[in-house]
């Protein structure tokens, strides 16, 4: 049995594994920096006009927080795929052999991931001010957005830890989070309004955890109420943490015996 301590200290030396290989193999960074850049530029400048009445300029103002939450959230396949290549590599195995946590290489690789999440906000970020988007609240407020999609990308990784851990190949993995990931990315108030959507789509993205945390980020990148929405982004990242944090690990169990 590890202490806290202990656990956190092997978890952080896996991390610095995972950040090593992304080091090494930059390409893995791609796809979770262009796949931002292709909707940003897309939704303003393809559907923009006809979405917002022809005023892009506040178009972007509302859209580019919406889009930091997609990022974070797509980029979090990324984790799932890693983990499922590995466990084809039979380095859990040797992982099992050695003196660490059990749970240390799962969260060392979720916490690695965190570059990726940096990488693309980044990018997303330098694009969006290059076409005219502005924060309009302070610096304090921006690291808390920042903070908050950090963390709503770690809560959700461990949905995308549990899939690899499941399925027998990573393609399989993409494929299935696609499927998971894109309703509840598009049944949200990223790129419209929710009071345009039908009644009943209305309510589901009223209490969507993409429109939730994309409310929030708005407030505090934007200005404007932040508290009900933050709550209820919260409420969904704990219940994600909850719910799959512990499947992912009794999957990687039964994975790695």
């Amino acid at each position: 049995m590890s202490t806290p301590a202990q656990a956190l200290q092997h978890s952080l030396v896996l991390a610095g594994r995972g950040v090593t290989k992304l080091r090494k193999s930059p390409v893995q960074l791609v796809d979770v920096i262009l796949t931002p850049v292709v909707f940003l530029l897309m939704f303003v400048y393809l559907f923009g006009g006809a979405i917002a009445g022809g005023d892009l300029d506040a178009y972007l103002q509302a859209i580019v927080p919406g889009i930091m939450v997609m990022t974070v959230f797509q980029a979090s396949v990324g984790i799932g795929v890693s983990l499922n290549a590995d466990a084809g590599t039979g380095v859990f195995d040797r992982f099992r052999s050695m003196p660490v946590t059990r749970s240390a290489p799962l969260i060392g690789a979720v916490l690695a991931d965190l570059v990726r999440y940096l990488v693309s906000l980044a990018v997303l970020l330098g694009l969006a001010l290059i076409m005219g988007y502005r924060i309009h609240t302070g610096p304090l407020a921006t690291l808390a957005g920042i903070g908050l999609l950090l963390a709503f990308g770690l809560s959700f990784a461990w949905l995308s830890v549990y899939v690899g851990m499941l399925v027998k190949t990573p393609g399989s993995v993409t494929g299935l989070m696609t499927i998971l990931i894109l309703p509840l990315t598009f049944a949200s108030n990223v790129f419209v309004p929710s009071q345009t959507m039908p009644g009943w789509l209305q309510v589901w993205s009223d209490v969507n955890p993409v429109s939730l945390m994309s409310d929030a980020i708005r407030g505090l990148l934007n200005g404007g109420p932040v508290a009900g929405s933050l709550l209820g982004a919260l409420a969904w990242m704990a219940g994600a943490i909850a719910v799959f944090f512990p499947l992912a690990m009794r999957a990687y169990r039964r994975n790695a015996s």
